[in-house]
């Protein structure tokens, strides 16, 4: 039997600890601003490819910006970077606020904002994963402590969407802004208490690019490492934007409101949870390659099925285990490769980690988008379904010679 100290093992470590309850305020407003902006959005143009858009300029830096954010994980101290980075997201977030409550937001002024949201975040994701190994005390406690990472994430979207909505309803999208903005706080104060060990000061110098290629041929050269981006990539370039799609579901096939909205991203943020959860009791990491084979096609099952529902409650427990097998893939796959990484590397692949999330779900969103205005929203939905399924089946076509690698026992 699974014990609750085994499950949240990872904060035992002080600073581990700070870090995961500062972040906890921050991360409920971070999704009550991903809901306001997309419900804004959708109320102000009705177009289904301007929520594409707004998608793709949030999360496009990240392909330009990786060379140059994996190589500054590596050479510089990562607490420093990630302080910068709150306080930036902070700034954007107030911005976001303070136009929308005196009713001068508009869609360029939008798309602007959300760039320099991309922008901070190419910077903030690779040192954000590379830094929960300077503050997990235990090595064997790591894998839990990023599953553990990920079900707070989740967690939040339980209340952050909830709230949303309703604040929504009652005052508009700005108060939403305005709350995200005032929570980054938290996790500002919460990195600024945390208490590092004296290091030798290792940071890389160099050329940056030539630091980045070294990073890409050192993920190359790994058949698990690039099997796992690869499926990374694609299953977040096909499925991860259904979320953007989202609010026309909410609106235009179940005939709800931004309460709808909010409700069917809180459960999908129970289905996440439970998959961190789950991730979080394994001890060690077991099995963890064959949730990695297994998570796409659930989450693809899931999506198929979304496309056909027409009832809120049908569609709420269908979310719930779409997000199961989502988060499952990306928790399990950062888990695997912060395992097998060499230190020296780190921050590189998980820039290309980063890379493979952020890179590909802008051109996603773009797509989807497009697809959605001309075919609708659930044909969309199914068809990105569709495809996790297919490539579940590519990689368990693979499965052996990638858990050769890896050392792993084969699936049979």
């Amino acid at each position: 039997m699974i014990s609750l100290s085994a499950t949240f093992r990872a904060l035992r470590s002080r600073n581990y600890r700070l870090y995961f309850w500062g972040q906890s305020l921050s991360l409920v407003g971070t999704w009550m601003q991903q809901v306001a902006l997309g419900w804004l959005v959708y109320r102000l143009t009705d177009s289904a490819f301007l929520l594409g858009v707004v998608g793709f300029s949030s999360q496009i830096p990240t392909l330009f910006l990786a060379p140059l954010t994996g190589v500054a994980a590596d050479r510089f101290p990562r607490r420093a970077i990630l302080v910068a980075t709150q306080s930036l997201f902070m700034v954007q977030a107030l911005t976001l606020a303070v136009i929308v409550l005196l009713g001068v937001e508009t869609i360029p002024l939008i798309i602007l904002l959300s760039l320099f949201h991309g922008v901070v975040m190419a910077f903030d994701a690779p040192a954000r994963h590379a830094f929960v190994v300077e503050i997990v005390d235990a090595r064997d406690d790591l894998s839990n402590g990023i599953a553990l990472n990920s079900a707070l994430f989740h967690a939040s979207r339980l209340i952050g969407p909830s709230a949303a909505g309703i604040l929504i309803m009652l005052w508009g999208e700005g108060i939403c802004f305005l709350a995200n903005g005032l929570s980054y706080l938290t996790t500002i104060a919460a990195l600024l208490a945390i208490r590092l060990a004296p290091v030798a000061e290792e940071w890389e110098h160099g050329r940056i690019l030539s630091q980045f290629v070294e990073g890409v041929r050192y993920a190359r050269g790994s058949l698990p490492i690039k099997s796992i981006l690869l499926l990374v990539a694609f299953v977040c370039f096909v499925g991860m934007p259904y979320t953007t799609l989202l609010p026309i579901i909410a609106r235009d096939v179940l005939h709800g409101d931004s309460t709808t909205f909010g409700y069917l991203m809180s459960g999908a943020g129970i289905g996440a949870v439970t998959g961190a959860l789950y991730l979080a009791s394994r001890p060690g990491g077991a099995g963890l390659l064959r949730n990695i084979m297994a998570a796409p096609a659930i989450f693809g099952i899931g999506a198929m099925a979304l496309a056909f529902s027409r009832s809120f409650s049908l569609s709420f427990v269908i979310l719930a285990v779409s997000a199961f097998g989502m988060m499952t893939v990306m928790a399990t796959a950062n888990t695997v490769l912060q395992e097998v990484v060499s230190e020296r590397m780190r921050g590189r692949v998980m820039s290309l980690y980063t890379l493979s999330f952020f890179g590909s779900v802008p051109f996603g969103n773009l797509l989807a988008g497009s697809l959605a205005a001309h075919l609708g929203a659930p044909v969309t939905i199914f068809m990105a379904g569709t495809l996790c399924v297919i490539a579940a089946l590519v990689f368990r076509a693979y499965y052996a010679e990638i858990a050769k690698g890896l050392g792993a026992p084969s699936a049979n």
